[in-house]
């Protein structure tokens, strides 16, 4: 059975930038620990923004510019990367806060294999829920896992919430 691990946009801005959170500083250790000791087929999102985010629908919501393309920001924290750098792994830039394109993408790696997902990442709460259950629609009977040590969401609140919601989707909480 092949194993993915998605790493879901572990970049600067969501860490210690525009929208760093304590919650999201204390869980790069354990993401660290979990890419290194993966043996699954590691997938990379990153969050991607252009110089027009606040004319963007998101940026009129959200008017912090964040993971513009090409800057500190957007770049993946240094300790994910040093992690990742040991490691084979696909880059996923999406627009929005789930990626339409991963679900077909897991299914071409798996090349017609049985297969799993586990995703680790940031926000719980918005791109993590997003893409375990755009997944999980997309692949019903197949095992979707969050593992909510390498989460952190908006708030401690939302990240709760987030674990909640998907647990009622049929994704497992680790």
């Amino acid at each position: 059975m092949k194993k993915f691990l998605v790493v879901v946009d572990m970049q600067n801005d969501f860490i210690d930038g525009a929208l760093g959170t304590p919650e999201a500083q204390d869980i790069v250790k354990n993401a660290v620990n979990k890419i290194e000791s993966s043996d699954a087929e590691i997938l990379v999102t990153y969050d991607t923004h252009f110089e027009n985010y606040l004319e963007s629908a998101e940026g009129k919501k959200l008017p912090v510019p964040h993971c513009i393309k090409g800057t500190d920001g957007w770049a993946v924290n240094s300790e994910i990367a040093a992690a990742l750098s040991k490691k084979n792994y696909t880059a996923v830039e999406k627009i929005t806060f789930g990626s339409i394109d991963l679900p077909s993408i897991v299914a071409d790696m798996a090349q017609g294999e049985d297969f799993e997902v586990e995703l680790i990442g940031l926000c719980t709460d918005i791109c993590v829920v997003s893409n375990a259950l755009l997944l999980k629609a997309h692949f019903p009977e197949k095992e979707i896992s969050v593992d909510p040590s390498c989460c952190a969401g908006v708030t401690p609140e939302t990240h709760r919430a987030a674990l909640d919601t998907m647990k009622m989707c049929q994704i497992n909480i680790v």
